[in-house]
């Protein structure tokens, strides 16, 4: 890894070990085909008009904005924030014919707070109800960082059936975790600082990862915006305590390499070139390695958060991928 990579990697181990000084019953590993048999146990899946309540029980809060005629485009948020995240992409994409749904994770925003099954298989399989719950096909599915992760294994356990195309943004897969066979990855005292300032206070990390890495406000020259620092805490603050603390294991320790080589419809992969949080050589460019044919868009200097610093650019790429 070059020195601009290791200077990315230590300014989130960094930003994290400062933080930390200063202030669930998962399924088992099952092939598709089990994935799916288990989901489908318990009868149909009840909705209303902005709810889908699981077969384990656990409500998901769920947006549907434009056309119903419209193809689908479902997003899935970044942690520890919930489908609002997505909102200016929605309302943009919404506007250009598409339908579009957002969902708040288990644990997260609006939806409700179960103590387990805080984990990427219990993730895909509510990705999984909520589509069958809205009947959709031919879906544009899209997922931000951590939802990257549950995109990439809602492939893994239920295959592209119901998919026309995939985007992978400022996407924490492959593997963020350093390993043996991975080492690329962040330290894990990386995520422990994270908990660590999670369980001391977790409001405080909240406002620093925002106002800070994020977004890059703590480079040189950066214009914070108070707005997108507050509807970050609002949100993040509004999931639920353990929900946001497991979850970090979730998207850190989760290895999607298998459910990579599973991706068979055109992908598009956009990452920021200064991303702070999840590295672009372990992330997007390692990603775009492992899937066939992946389109790789890369946004020198972009921030993680570039869905916000670079909207324009990012709603006029996706678009521009969508209507492809």
């Amino acid at each position: 890894m070059n020195t601009a990579n290791l200077s990315r990697r230590n300014a989130l181990f960094n930003s994290a070990g400062a933080v930390a000084a200063a202030v669930a019953l998962p399924l088992a590993a099952l092939g598709t085909a089990d994935a799916q048999a288990a989901v489908a146990k318990g009868g149909p899946v009840s909705k209303t008009a902005s709810t889908i309540t699981t077969r384990d029980g656990v409500e998901i809060y769920y947006k549907d904005w434009g056309p119903r005629g419209g193809q689908p485009v479902v997003l899935s948020h970044g942690w520890p924030l919930s489908s609002d995240s997505w909102e200016s992409a929605a309302f943009f994409l919404a506007n250009n014919g598409f339908r579009v749904i957002t969902h708040d994770r288990r644990g997260h925003g609006r939806s409700s707070q179960p103590w387990d099954g805080n984990d990427m298989d219990h993730y895909a399989d509510d990705l999984a109800q909520v589509i069958e719950a809205l009947n959709l096909n031919n879906i544009i599915l899209a997922g931000f960082s951590t939802g990257g992760g549950e995109v990439a294994r809602y492939v893994g356990r239920y295959g592209t059936k119901r998919i026309a195309k995939l985007g992978l943004i400022s996407a924490v897969p492959p593997l963020m975790l350093k390993t043996a066979d991975n080492p690329g990855g962040l330290p894990i005292e990386v995520f422990d600082g994270i908990r660590a300032a999670s369980v001391k206070d977790r409001g405080q990390l909240y406002l620093d990862l925002a106002s800070g890495p994020f977004y890059n406000y703590n480079r040189a020259g950066a214009k914070p915006s108070q707005g997108i620092i507050q509807a970050w805490y609002a949100q993040g603050m509004q999931g639920g305590f353990k929900n946001t603390y497991d979850s970090i294991k979730a998207f850190s320790e989760t290895d999607f390499r298998d459910d990579l080589k599973k991706f068979d419809k055109p992908t598009l992969v956009i990452h920021g070139e200064d991303d702070q949080i999840v590295p672009i050589d372990a992330a997007g460019r390692a990603s775009a390695q492992i899937v066939k044919h992946a389109k790789l868009i890369t946004y020198p200097g972009a921030p993680h958060g570039l869905t916000e610093t670079h909207k324009d650019k990012f709603h006029a790429d996706f678009l521009a991928f969508a209507k492809s």
